[in-house]
């Protein structure tokens, strides 16, 4: 029924993928995943595991990876807005450091495609936004990794409201610098 139109980033591997709307004047209907959709487009990864969170306007979550069971993310927001953030962390690629950021809406609902191998983190514009992902391997507690969110070395430029303060987790205000990394 659904066809996704699938945009490529200009970081190899990134996606934004967007389904195809039905919609009228009672309201609209969409397929969020259709596994012959993803497969017709080329892609074919395995999901595991949906998460679903809620965060409140100037919460920023990230920048977060997986160390040794790297989890492929598709992400979108079913209420409220965040801008959502890939920084590639892959050894050995072209662009490593570098990032690429969406908006994710309910409006847009736009779903973003954060291969393995990236940290990924975003940041609520909205009073609240909920926000869901599929991924590619289940979490493991103790293989957690992050980066600081505003590393000047890969220099994220994050729609930051004015007046809002960033709201962090304990955890995130102290993540290492990129360069730490390379130690």
């Amino acid at each position: 029924m659904s066809k996704i139109k699938v945009t490529h980033c200009e970081i190899e591997g990134l996606l934004v993928i967007e389904p195809t709307v039905f919609g009228d004047s009672r309201g609209y209907f969409m397929e969020t995943y259709n596994q012959n959709d993803m497969h017709e487009a080329g892609l074919d990864m395995v999901f595991v595991q949906d998460n679903q969170s809620m965060s409140r306007r100037g919460v920023l979550r990230g920048l977060h990876y997986q160390k040794q069971f790297p989890q492929g993310k598709l992400v979108r927001v079913i209420s409220g807005e965040v801008f959502d953030v890939a920084v590639d962390l892959r050894p050995g690629s072209a662009t490593y450091g570098k990032w690429h950021g969406e908006t994710l809406s309910a409006e847009n609902k736009k779903q973003f495609y954060i291969p393995e191998g990236f940290a990924h983190g975003f940041y609520v514009l909205s009073e609240t936004a909920e926000f869901c992902y599929k991924v590619t391997d289940f979490y493991h507690p103790n293989d957690e990794g992050g980066i600081r969110w505003n590393d000047p070395e890969i220099g994220v430029a994050w729609p930051l409201l004015d007046g809002v303060p960033v709201l962090l987790s304990e955890k995130d205000k102290v993540q290492p610098f990129l360069q730490e990394l390379r130690k």
